[in-house]
């Protein structure tokens, strides 16, 4: 069975990546405690089930600690499983629940002997959900869906049921220092250094997959020298990365506005390795 298994960060987008899933035609589960998960698959083993995604949060937190272990035993029986973690910022996160008026789920918890009037507040709960998960955060792999539209997460969890049965995949992805490193990087470059094509106001409202964009940092010899460096220190350290068994590894590439140098550097490096690895390519700063 090909297994999906959706947790993070309470209002990071996990009902959305399970609609997502439904969709491609997963069997979806939502809020599932993890002791139930192994007695889940079971089930739906026997009724000819092939496809199951299932989400799991913070409100599990009692049982949690054994999710590790059952995930390798899945695997250990012959299943395909594969983690997303989502995450957010927590000013990101405030401003969705304000913006909804709903509650966190842990605000309705209450710890042994509190009184009912002192509910954690909004961003206590945000940080006693992280200190929760931390421990599973590292299962599988991460989005930061701090700056990300509705659209743009369910476009990428499609990019990844693309390669779910790929050993590992490289993603690249650009952003913009002045939106902060983003939480899911496993490797970050930082481009700042090359001469910026925003200052030529012919350039400036193009990005890095426009020709004349292209052109520009193609004259540039610093430009192709550090896209050697860049793609050098991966094609060195890839084989250790895949013997660590993981299936995603996420290289972050940043520039100031995450428009030109970023998305360009992204390119280039995408079309490298897209010949001999499973390649994803992400523009957190394009629409």
């Amino acid at each position: 069975m090909r297994i999906i298994l959706i947790t993070g960060i309470s209002g990071s987008g996990k009902s959305v990546a399970l609609r997502v899933l439904e969709d491609a035609g997963y069997f979806c589960v939502d809020n599932l405690p993890p002791t139930l998960l192994r007695e889940l698959v079971a089930t739906r083993v026997n009724e000819g089930i092939q496809m199951l995604a299932v989400a799991t949060d913070a409100r599990s937190a009692d049982s949690l600690a054994r999710l590790p272990s059952d995930i390798q035993q899945l695997k250990a029986q012959g299943h395909d499983v594969k983690v997303i973690f989502l995450t957010a910022q927590t000013e990101a996160l405030i401003a969705r629940f304000s913006e909804t008026r709903r509650s966190h789920p842990l605000s309705h918890r209450l710890r042994p002997g509190q009184n009912p009037s002192d509910r954690l507040t909004l961003t206590e709960c945000i940080i006693n959900e992280r200190e929760l998960l931390v421990d599973i955060e590292g299962l599988g792999h991460i989005i930061d869906t701090s700056d990300l539209s509705t659209n743009k997460l369910r476009s990428w969890i499609k990019g990844l049921l693309d390669t779910e049965h790929a050993p590992l995949t490289l993603l690249f992805e650009s952003f913009a220092f002045k939106q902060g490193v983003p939480l899911d990087a496993d490797l970050v470059f930082d481009v700042r250094m090359l001469p910026n094509p925003h200052y030529d106001p012919i350039l400036r409202p193009l990005n890095g997959r426009d020709q004349p964009v292209i052109d520009f940092l193609d004259e540039l010899p610093l430009v192709a020298e550090l896209l050697h460096d860049i793609a050098g220190f991966i094609s060195k350290w890839l084989p250790s990365f895949k013997n660590d068994n993981r299936s995603y590894l996420t290289v972050a590439i940043g520039c100031t506005g995450g428009q030109h140098r970023s998305v360009y550097m992204v390119e280039h490096l995408a079309q490298h390795f897209e010949t001999t690895e499973q390649v994803v390519r992400r523009h957190r700063q394009l629409s």
